[in-house]
This record gives C-alpha cells, sequence and structure tokens, in this order.
C-alpha cells in the first residue's frame, strides 16, 4: 500500500487514497500463515530467497577477491578488498532512499519490487558468468553485477518491508510480531545461502559458489511473480497520486528526469573504469562516501521538518526517528564487521578443522542468522505477551538492550585478539570465540532489527513511510561502509591493530546503550501521542 494510501488514516488534501479500492479486510485480517495475513507468505518467501543471494553472495567477495590469483582471486590488497565490500553493501541499502521515492511517486510499492527482484537477478547471472571470461576480462562482469544487485535491492528492500507494515492497520505487538517472523525469514536466506554458496565457493570454485546465489534469486522472483497478486490484492498497487494532474504530470517528470540521469552517470563512471580512463581508490571512496552519507541523513531530516508540511505530533514523532536512526547506525557499524574484520578473523586466526574436515571460513556468519532462527519466534511471543500484561518495553528501551548485548560480543572478540598477539599470530584460537560473539550479536540484533523495522512503519508520516523506510536503510549503509572500512585492520602483518578495533568497537557500543538509557523518559514522552498501538 503507498503511504498516501492509508485505509487507516483520513485522506489528505490533494490526493488520491486507497480508500477508493475494494475493502482491504480481506487482504490484512485474514489469518491464514501462523495467525498472519497470506501476503505475510509471499512476501516472507520473496525476501527469504533474496536474501539467500545477498548473503551467500557478501561473504564471499572479500575471501575471493584477496585471494591471489593462483587461488582463482583477483589478488586485491585486503584493506581495497574490504573497502570494496564495504561501499558495495553500503550502495545496496543506501539505493533504499530513492527506491522508495520512485515507489511512491512513479511505479507503485509492489511494481517496484519486481523490478527489482529483476535486476538483482540479473546481477548474480551477470557476476556467475563473469568466471567464463578469465580473471582479466572478467572483472567488467563481475563489478557491473554488482551495481545491478544495488540498483535492484534499492527497488525491493524498502518496498517490501511497507508492504509488511501495511498488512497491519491495527498497528501494536501483532505488528511487532509479524516483523519479528518476516525476519526470520531474512535469516533462513541468510543460513542457507551461507552454507551453500560458502561450501561451493570456497571448496569448489569461487564462480560456481557466486552464481548458486543467483538461482535462489530467480526462485524469489518466480515465488513473487506468482504469488502477489493472489495473497495482495491491491495492497502496494497504486502509486502516490496528487488530484492535479498538471502537478502528477509534473512531479512524474521529475521522478523520470532523476532516474535516467541517475543511470546515465552510472553507465558514465563505470565505462571510465572498466576502461582505465580514470582510477578509483576505494578507500578513499569509502572514507567521503562516509562523510556524505551522514550529510545526506541530516539534510533529509532537515528537509523533512522544515517543507515536510508535518503537524506538532508528527515532527515529534520524526524526532524519534532521528534519534533512533543515529543509535542503529553506531549498531549497524559494529555488526556489519562480520563479513569483512570478523570474516578474515575466522580465516586467518581460527581453528576451523573438525575431524579433518576443514570448516569454510563463510560458515561461522551462519551462527547469526541460525540463532535469528531459533529465537525470533521467542522474541515474538515475548514481545506480544508483554504487551498483554502491560509491560513491553519502549523502542528506545529494545535498542538499548541491543546496542548493549552487541558490546558484550565484541569484547568476547578482545579476549580473542589478545590471544593470537600474545603467540604473535602462530596460535590459531577455538572457534568457539567467534559462535560465542556472534550469539550476543544476534541476540542484540533481535531488540533493534525488526522493533527498528516497525518503528519507522508506526512512526513516519503516512506520507513519508516508504522514503523512511529507506532512511532507515541509510542506517545499515553507513554500518556496512564502516564495517567495511575496518575491515582491513585484521591482517596477519598487523596485528596490533585487531584488539585495538574490538575494544574500541565494544567502547562505542557501551557508551550508547548508556545514553539511550538516559533518554528512554524524554522519547517517551515525544510518543506520547501516538495512539498506544503504535508506541
Amino acid at each position: 500500500m503507498s503511504p498516501d494510501k492509508s485505509v487507516f488514516e483520513q485522506p489528505k488534501a490533494g490526493t488520491v487514497t486507497l480508500d477508493e479500492t475494494p475493502d482491504l479486510k480481506e487482504w490484512t485480517g485474514n489469518r491464514g500463515f501462523f495467525g498472519h495475513p497470506r501476503g505475510l507468505s509471499t512476501l516472507f518467501f520473496t525476501e527469504m530467497w533474496e536474501r539467500f543471494s545477498y548473503y551467500g553472495l557478501r561473504p564471499l567477495l572479500v575471501l575471493f577477491m584477496s585471494a591471489t590469483v593462483l587461488n582463482g582471486g583477483y589478488g586485491f590488497d585486503r584493506t581495497q578488498a574490504s573497502a570494496i565490500v564495504g561501499i558495495y553493501a553500503a550502495f545496496v541499502y543506501l539505493m533504499s532512499l530513492p527506491g522508495g521515492w520512485v515507489a511512491d511517486r512513479l511505479l507503485g510499492l509492489r511494481r517496484a519490487i519486481l523490478i527489482g527482484a529483476a535486476l538483482i537477478s540479473a546481477g548474480h547471472i551477470s557476476i556467475g558468468l563473469s568466471g567464463l571470461l578469465g580473471l582479466g576480462a572478467g572483472k567488467v562482469p563481475f563489478f557491473a553485477g554488482l551495481i545491478l544487485i544495488v540498483l535492484g535491492t534499492g527497488l525491493l528492500k524498502p518496498n517490501i518491508s511497507a508492504i509488511v507494515g501495511d498488512l497491519y492497520p491495527e498497528g501494536g505487538a501483532r505488528r511487532d510480531a509479524g516483523f519479528s517472523i518476516f525476519y526470520m525469514g531474512i535469516n533462513v536466506g541468510a543460513l542457507l545461502g551461507q552454507l551453500v554458496t560458502g561450501y561451493l565457493g570456497e571448496q569448489v570454485n569461487w564462480h560456481i559458489g557466486m552464481g548458486a546465489a543467483g538461482v535462489a534469486m530467480l526462485i524469489g522472483l518466480t515465488i513473487y511473480g506468482l504469488r502477489a497478486t493472489k495473497t495482495l490484492g491491491p495492497i502496494g498497487m497504486v502509486p502516490s497520486r496528487h488530484a492535479d494532474p498538471a502537478i502528477q504530470a509534473k512531479q512524474e517528470r521529475t521522478v523520470k528526469t532523476f532516474v535516467a540521469s541517475f543511470l546515465v552517470s552510472i553507465i558514465l563512471v563505470f565505462a571510465l573504469a572498466a576502461t582505465g580512463a580514470v582510477e578509483l581508490n576505494p578507500a578513499g571512496i569509502a572514507e567521503y562516501m562516509t562523510y556524505a552519507m551522514i550529510a545526506m541523513a541530516v539534510g533529509f531530516f532537515a528537509f523533512v521538518f522544515v517543507f515536510g508540511h508535518l503537524s506538532g505530533d508528527e515532527k515529534k514523532r520524526v524526532g524519534v526517528i532521528v534519534v533512533l536512526f543515529a543509535f542503529a547506525a553506531i549498531f549497524w557499524s559494529a555488526f556489519e564487521q562480520a563479513p569483512t574484520a570478523l570474516n578474515l578473523f575466522a580465516r586467518d586466526f581460527t581453528d576451523r578443522t573438525v575431524g579433518g574436515f576443514e570448516i569454510p571460513a563463510t560458515w561461522f556468519q551462519s551462527v547469526n542468522p541460525l540463532m535469528i532462527i531459533i529465537f525470533a519466534p521467542m522474541f515474538a511471543g515475548l514481545w506480544v505477551g508483554l504487551a498483554k500484561r502491560g509491560g513491553d518495553f519502549s523502542s528506545p528501551a529494545k535498542f538499548s538492550l541491543g546496542l548493549f548485548l552487541a558490546g558484550i560480543g565484541f569484547l568476547i572478540m578482545i579476549f580473542a585478539a589478545n590471544a593470537v598477539v600474545a603467540s604473535g599470530g602462530a596460535t590459531l584460537v577455538s572457534p568457539w570465540w567467534l559462535v560465542g560473539s556472534y550469539f550476543f550479536q544476534s541476540i542484540g540484533e533481535l531488540c533493534l532489527s525488526p522493533v527498528g523495522l516497525s518503528s519507522m512503519t508506526k512512526l513516519s508520516p503516512r506520507r513519508y513511510v516508504s522514503q523512511m523506510m529507506g532512511i532507515w536503510f541509510l542506517a545499515s549503509a553507513l554500518g556496512n561502509l564502516i564495517g567495511g572500512r575496518v575491515g582491513g585492520h585484521v591482517d596477519p602483518e598487523k596485528l596490533d591493530q585487531m584488539p585495538q578495533l574490538f575494544t574500541t568497537t565494544t567502547i562505542s557500543l557501551m557508551v550508547a546503550a548508556g545514553i539511550l538509557v538516559l533518554l528512554i523518559v524524554p522519547i517517551r514522552r515525544m510518543m506520547s501521542d501516538t495512539p498506544a498501538g503504535n508506541r
């Protein structure tokens, strides 16, 4: 459902709303999927296979690009390889902001998801086929594939989450539970993806592993194409439209001009880089991108506050989103060290041999989605149970707990890193250090991420909900970028950097958790005018 067409908000002047469509209770009121709307099952499985492809590919990237040419890799310096992964993952989430805007104003949520899934599939196919061209010529389709995945995910990711929120017009703990189930689907895909592509990529062939991720995305595209109409009905079909046809036409021209200009710019930069006309420095790009993304967030929130025509209550709720955004960015900056710093730690400093079998380094990242799968239903039940007894935690309280638990996870890694340093890098530490770290990070994630997704849909002004969802993913983009920038600090040639990295990360998380605890009461006051079911 487009944000300007909410069936549970009074129509805004100058807009067309979905109140003109058939009654949506058939789609939002049924409980055919574990007590939730059947449409959740379509979104669950589409997102599951998309996350299979994304998380299946991502941890292979830094290992593949930093592997020597003799071992089938590109032989990149690990600092550069890690920065490339950070930039790629950052853009995957960063594109959610224009992706939400394009869906709101031009495509509609449902069509944006379909186009996004098709682009992601094309990107994975391009990466998989790059192995047929050799290490030199193969770089062009390899990096072109990454760009296609970025563009497609920008269209799919914010809009599929927005539709999940639209399945629960009543809001409240049931919507939180729905997002927890949806989040479990994400992690089923992540678990399967990292196990399958990790084994194929590390033990068989890099490109076979990456190609398997593409097959998964094709499955997700097929599921969505066959089931969306049957289970979601008219939800998300119509983009926001102004009542004045002239203004509507102008808005559409603006979006089309932006999309065309953006695509031309990407093609031009890619062509210059591919032909060697310009040389790109990934580490330098990542640093400047960090500042640019912070400026982007500040500019967006300033625009919404000044020119968004918000009521007083809406400004308070957007203020809460600003606070949650800042602390979410801190959390993801630590958490997204998994595909870079922690992945390299698993490969270089962890004893991975069990009974003669060497565990692929990427498999350790499967601990996180496995923990989510096990504990997500428990947390969904916990939030609903607490709400029924009047003791549900507020969103900032859950965020603070998530930051603290992630801090415990990185505190564990300080001891593991010190053990490596004490041996001069000669000792491979027990895999249980990583398992324990991922356990606490995962529990922290459950306290923060699904709650954050739900908070964006229930705190956002309805006409900005997809764009606010894009801002939520901008916090993840910042986290991925910073995680990529520090990934090179896990290096056998620079052992002393590891304890410093994990110590800084731990302190940042703990301090952030403490500050947010102090802000719980002020934030609850800012949310006091939010309907009880949406707090």
